[in-house]
């Protein structure tokens, strides 16, 4: 097995720090999307058989724009969102398909297309997250290890979902910290208080008011100290996550101090039927908070109603 990488930062330095020798590419300058497409159309010229990056949607979107499908690709999910098929389930996922291509011969394994996706600005300025395709990669077919493409909810699930939110909402206790995580239907108790919300974000509200939007992960950890913190958050359409997918702000720490009394669950049960494998995800960068959420959780998908899903 041979690896190709670009000089520095893009590559080469994380090789030499792990001891595994390359051959260079040229040398880039910085991280940006011109550089990630330079890399990728270098790897096309030298005839790589596999193309591995680390980063999110937009990230897929410009290693594809370089490559098209000629060379296949998996996407170490470590961006904001990750709405694309060609990201593993996890990035220790992506690193056993990786050792496990390089055992075999590459001829023998499947590979499938999918789907290129990435959230529209103009979606998220007007209040709903907007998707769109922007073309096809080649992946490995390894449905175990590799995720789904997003997939949006439809719109014979919003008045279900409102009817949600409303009960959520009048279910908010006095004096108790409410960590409301991205996306429209975790934002459903807040609309029915009439808050204001970050849809790509996460908001603390207390007391049916808004005590701050769009916040970090160390501030939602300072604003949830000596206090009691509640978490609402979705399920990530077509893939299943939970936790580490567009949430990063909920981290490790306050998902210990509200796992599992403290935190609601909220999706359409359209949403859940069609996951595949019929389970939920959670990869947040701490292996002990990933088995602690290891289980089942009651997902609330409408007034007085919920599905058990197991989480793995």
């Amino acid at each position: 097995m041979e690896f190709l990488a670009p000089e520095a930062d893009m590559g080469g330095s994380l090789l030499n720090e792990l001891g595994i020798g390359f051959s260079p590419l040229p040398r880039l300058e910085n991280a940006s999307a011109a550089s990630t497409r330079k890399a990728a159309t270098a790897c096309s010229e030298r005839n790589a058989d596999l193309i591995v990056f680390a980063g999110g949607d937009g990230t897929a979107r410009d290693v594809t724009e370089a490559v098209g499908t000629r060379i296949p690709m998996i996407g170490i999910p470590c961006g904001v969102k990750m709405h694309s098929g060609v990201f593993a389930v996890t990035p220790e996922a992506a690193g056993r398909l990786l050792a496990d291509l390089a055992k075999s011969n590459r001829s023998v394994h499947r590979f499938r297309e999918a789907e290129i996706i990435d959230a529209e600005e103009d979606g998220v300025l007007t209040g709903r997250i907007a998707t769109r395709l922007f073309g096809y990669a080649r992946t490995p077919s390894v449905p175990r290890m590799m995720q789904a493409g997003k997939a949006a909810p439809t719109l014979s699930d919003e008045a279900m979902l409102d009817a949600l939110g409303e009960e959520v909402a009048s279910e908010f206790q006095k004096g108790v910290l409410y960590l409301v995580g991205p996306g429209t239907t975790a934002k459903k108790p807040l609309n029915a208080l009439g808050l204001s919300s970050t849809l790509l974000g996460v908001d603390a509200a207390r007391d049916g008011r808004l005590v701050a939007s769009d916040v970090t992960g160390p501030e939602a950890a300072e604003l949830a100290a000596n206090t009691r913190a509640h978490i609402v958050v979705g399920v990530t359409g077509g893939q299943g996550f939970v936790f580490g997918r567009g949430n990063q702000q909920i981290g490790p720490d306050l998902i210990r101090m509200c796992w599992p009394r403290d935190t609601t669950v909220l999706a359409s049960a359209e949403k859940l039927l069609t996951l595949p494998g019929g389970a939920l995800l959670a990869d947040t960068g701490d292996p002990d908070i990933d088995a602690k959420v290891r289980g089942f959780k009651a997902v609330r998908t409408g007034p007085r109603r919920s599905i058990m899903m197991p989480i793995v």
